[in-house]
């Protein structure tokens, strides 16, 4: 399954233009990365990954939220954020800024 292209165009609305802010392909996904660390992505299985505190992570978790898990092993920080969860503009305003917000507080890669 190819990501949502819909959903990567509202990302992009949100966080695309920010400085830093730069787009990749991966995971068969579409990331947004802020100076080098991935916040927030239209994910290759659909809906949204987002980056988080790890120490956050635990409560953020519900019915439409759980856990990013690769390989079988859980992503402590990286949530799977259902695509029927974002369809409102404010729901996914709030994961982004969410996930941009974060990647903003880590060391720049490059």
């Amino acid at each position: 399954m190819a990501y949502d292209e819909v959903l990567a165009d509202r990302i992009r609305e949100l966080v695309g233009g920010g400085e830093g802010v730069t787009e990749q392909k991966m995971f068969g996904g579409l990331a947004f990365l802020v100076n080098g660390n991935m916040a927030v992505a239209a994910s290759g299985q659909g809906g949204l990954l987002v980056r988080v505190d790890p120490a956050e992570a635990d409560d953020l978790v519900r019915e439409d939220v759980e856990p990013m898990v690769m390989r079988g092993r859980e992503m402590r920080g990286w949530l799977r954020i259902t695509a029927a969860a974002v369809d409102a503009p404010d729901q996914l305003e709030q994961w982004v800024a969410r996930g941009a917000s974060y990647a903003r507080s880590l060391p720049a890669k490059r």
